[in-house]
């Protein structure tokens, strides 16, 4: 295995490293925020915000809903509702 040879190969192994946690993350309803956040120092909201202003960074705007639903899988308020404890 090798190094990755550029930039670009890097920047796509890295998203989809994001996108494998955040399906990792949907797929474990089970794991409440507190407990991320406790054990981890972030949780789902966090990369959702993080995902905002990274996008702001490049001159995209995103919604905080927008961003929610595509960390959550679903809007916020309906995983609050089927998910949080």
């Amino acid at each position: 295995m090798s190094e990755p040879t550029n930039d670009q190969q890097l920047d796509a192994i890295q998203a989809a490293t994001f996108r494998r946690l955040v399906a990792h993350l949907q797929s474990r309803t089970d794991v409440q925020n507190i407990d991320l956040m406790e054990l981890s120092g972030f949780c789902r909201n966090c990369l959702s915000k993080w995902l905002r202003a990274e996008a702001a960074d490049q001159g995209v705007e995103i919604s905080d809903p927008d961003a929610r639903e595509a960390v959550y899988g679903m809007p916020y308020a309906e995983w609050k509702a089927n998910y949080q404890k």
